[in-house]
């Protein structure tokens, strides 16, 4: 009887050599490349490419690099407007049916000369703007580590926020990367010309419109 047994394990412990905990594990397949944010990163163009002297690209993971690619949109499109701004009020300055006519002078005075509602209109404008952009892109704080604050949604594009009244946003993938592209092109062209705005009209005082008129 003692014999059967020992025959019964020895045979048990010789098919276990051959079952799958026995059998050398079969070589893991290799992963499937993960395309970062990086490797399709609109507004990288010729002859410049990826331009980044300072490298903070280099230091920075896909959600850092998309928190990067919102501070640049929203501040280009801010700054694309800021231009406008500059230029028609001081266009129509004196002639416009807004504040009674009263707002003169170079654009960098013109705020400090408004009436003060509409600093409450202003506020709540930007505030609703903001709130509007934070549910559309962001992170709910309540469900975001403390060692990463402000998060950006998984599936959200930096930038897309889904307001597009005039339907001009093109459904061919290629498209619509060339539209963004020229967004991104705009939006930085408009934050230099807004900086030497200010910084012309608060060296000399004078309006860019009149700056632009004494050189015709």
């Amino acid at each position: 009887m003692k014999l059967a047994i020992s025959a019964i394990a020895l045979f048990a412990g010789s098919a276990a050599a051959f079952g799958p905990f026995g059998a050398k594990p079969a070589p893991a397949a290799a992963p499937a490349a993960v395309e970062s944010f990086a490797d399709n990163l609109v507004g990288a163009l010729p002859p410049v490419g990826f331009w980044d002297p300072l490298g903070f690209a280099e230091k920075a993971d896909d959600a850092l690099l998309k928190k990067y690619r919102e501070a640049e949109l929203t501040h280009g499109r801010v700054a694309m407007l800021a231009v406008l701004g500059f230029l028609v009020g001081e266009k129509v300055e004196g002639s416009s049916f807004l504040f009674d006519s009263q707002i003169s002078g170079p654009a960098i005075t013109h705020i400090p000369q408004v009436p003060e509602g509409f600093w409450a209109l202003l506020l709540l404008s930007i505030g609703a703007t903001e709130q509007f952009r934070a549910e559309k892109g962001w992170v709910d704080p309540s469900e975001t580590p403390i060692d990463a604050p402000g998060m950006l949604k998984a599936d959200y594009t930096p930038g897309d926020l889904g307001f597009d009244p005039l339907g001009l946003k093109p459904e061919d993938p290629e498209e619509f990367r060339e539209m963004q592209t020229k967004e991104l092109q705009n939006g930085r062209l408009a934050m230099l010309a807004a900086a030497g705005f200010l910084a012309q009209e608060a060296t000399d005082g004078k309006g860019i419109i009149e700056h632009l008129t004494s050189m015709s």
